[in-house]
């Protein structure tokens, strides 16, 4: 139909202009996996270098756990036998829930070890005993760590009903990436005195450590590319060697002869005396220390530790899946794995975040490198001897290691913003509120508390005080209630797009993402013969 006199075709549509943002650049799309991981969770290294890696895991994990001990034990009574013993413990029983995590729990590769969670509570039984009559030290230490296992057994119980319930799981369905945002940051933040405050005990062994393991780690493997992969995935082991020798030269030299007796402890390559205490053949076995004892006003405050460290280890959880190259875990494994989780609280632990660091500085997050780990620890936990050699690593080496470790982790937190609206001023809003209380709150916390573990909160119960005090001195617990309340009261039903939620919720479900069996089904097709509430 031809045009008529005085009648113009409309005007073609005019395009939007581009965004300043693509003018000056590229734009990144999300991407739930991490394209520079070299081994996924399911996919494995040659066995040279799984074994390499393996027992650098090792060697992580043996800086808390020597950290912890070295703190508690000497409070209890204990003398350097009992540290030695106390040590060996912690590793055997690290090893075999590590173990049983990586095949029937979370499926992740990650590390279980001691856990800081339960320092208050502890403090609390030990101050109980100081005014005990005691026909020594060392029974003090017995009546104590017997009184802390009874504790931990019946506080465990929480974790079945948590887990094999799958009220855990269903907590889970609040979070979005929101939440799971300052969440999994606090989860490293948290952890800060670990770093530098730690580091400066001795700063003429710590900071060379730092210093020459982001060298060594960073800018040494762009020299050669034969030689990238090397020093990317084994530096810390090399940086390791390279400043323990040069502490046990400045302490041969006698440069810590006339330092105050912290500094000794801190610099020294000899002071913490398990090499000459520990035995060279012992398996740890339950009860060791005697039949453990049971008193309920013990038994509460263990009940927060539990609930505690249930919290952090699920913000553990989501940092490691990210460096597994896995997807979220679904809430049925992070039920289970809570539940599973009733081996572990019996001797103080949970998954370490410094291991899941690692995962992150090496690029591999192969679950058979952290199952070999745990032979390292088994085998460590027996082997008394040769164990005590390598916790003889000064603590300063360990915190210059966690600072880059613990940084990791924080940072693979901010990724998950990706999949959410990060100009929405009301997820800015849960961000910024979440993140600062839960830095500043357990801060707070932590000043008010005084050396026998009496916190802020102080009421004439001394149990109620124990589940308070320990809940709000966790960083991620308190990041985790703070931004789940806000996220789901704010606007929740009208922002859904925005708090992206789309991206998170087919990972909570079992069916919900077709790779959710391919990362955390269970081994040799045992899921087949388990009823599906265990799962």
């Amino acid at each position: 139909m031809g045009e008529t006199a005085g009648h113009h075709p409309p005007p073609p549509p005019q395009a939007a202009p581009p965004s300043l943002g693509l003018l000056r650049g590229p734009t990144w799309t999300p991407a739930e996996q991490l394209q520079q991981l070299q081994y996924c969770i399911h996919s494995n290294p040659p066995w040279p270098q799984a074994l390499l890696l393996a027992f650098q895991h090792y060697i992580v994990m043996l800086g808390t756990t020597v950290l912890i001990s070295s703190t508690l034990v000497p409070l209890m009574g204990g003398g350097h036998g009992d540290k030695g013993r106390v040590i060996q413990s912690l590793l055997f029983m690290s090893g075999l829930n590590t173990l049983l995590q990586t095949l029937f729990g979370t499926r992740l590769p990650t590390v279980m070890g001691p856990s800081a969670a339960f320092t208050l509570p502890v403090l609390s039984i030990i101050n109980d005993y100081n005014d005990g009559s005691f026909t020594s030290e060392h029974d003090r230490f017995r009546h104590t760590i017997r009184t802390i296992q009874g504790s931990l057994i019946v506080s465990s119980f929480i974790n079945i009903v948590l887990g094999y319930s799958g009220a855990w799981g269903n907590l889970a369905r609040f979070f979005s990436p929101i939440v799971i945002v300052p969440f999994v940051c606090v989860v490293g933040l948290g952890l800060f005195m670990r770093g530098f405050p730690l580091l400066g005990n001795c700063v003429e062994i710590g900071l060379p450590m730092l210093v020459l393991l982001v060298i060594c780690q960073q800018y040494l493997k762009r020299l050669h590319p034969k030689a990238h992969f090397i020093v990317e995935r084994f530096a810390l082991l090399f940086c390791i060697g390279v400043v323990w020798a040069f502490a046990a030269i400045l302490t041969a030299a006698g440069a810590y002869n006339n330092v105050p007796e912290q500094t000794k402890l801190s610099c020294r390559t000899d002071r913490s005396y398990l090499l000459s205490s520990a035995p060279w053949i012992k398996v740890p076995y339950p009860f060791q220390w005697g039949t453990p004892i049971f008193r309920a006003s013990h038994v509460f405050g263990m009940i927060g530790a539990a609930l505690v460290t249930s919290a952090e280890s699920t913000g553990t959880f989501i940092a490691a899946s990210r460096f597994a190259g896995a997807t979220a875990p679904p809430a049925h494994v992070l039920s289970r794995s809570i539940g599973l989780q009733v081996l572990s609280l019996s001797s103080l632990l949970h998954f370490l975040l410094e291991n899941v660091g690692l995962l992150g500085l090496t690029h591999i997050g192969s679950r058979r490198v952290v199952q070999i780990s745990t032979a390292f620890m088994i085998f460590f936990s027996i082997f008394g001897k040769f164990g005590a050699f390598f916790a003889s690593i000064p603590l300063p080496i360990f915190a210059a290691i966690y600072c880059v470790l613990l940084g990791i982790v924080a940072a693979v937190g901010i990724t998950f913003i990706q999949f959410a609206n990060n100009n929405s001023m009301r997820n800015i809003y849960i961000l910024g509120l979440s993140l600062f209380l839960g830095i500043s709150i357990p801060q707070y916390f932590a000043s008010k508390t005084t050396e026998d573990g009496h916190g802020p909160v102080r009421t004439g119960g001394g149990w109620f005080n124990d589940i308070w005090n320990t809940i709000f001195s966790s960083p991620p617990t308190v990041a985790m209630i703070v931004g789940t309340v806000l996220d789901n009261t704010l606007d929740a039903r009208d922002t859904v797009a925005d708090r992206g939620l789309p991206w998170w919720k087919p990972f909570q479900h079992r069916k919900g993402d077709s790779r959710n069996d391919e990362f955390y089904s269970f081994p040799l097709r045992i899921n087949e013969y388990i009823p599906t509430r265990f799962l």
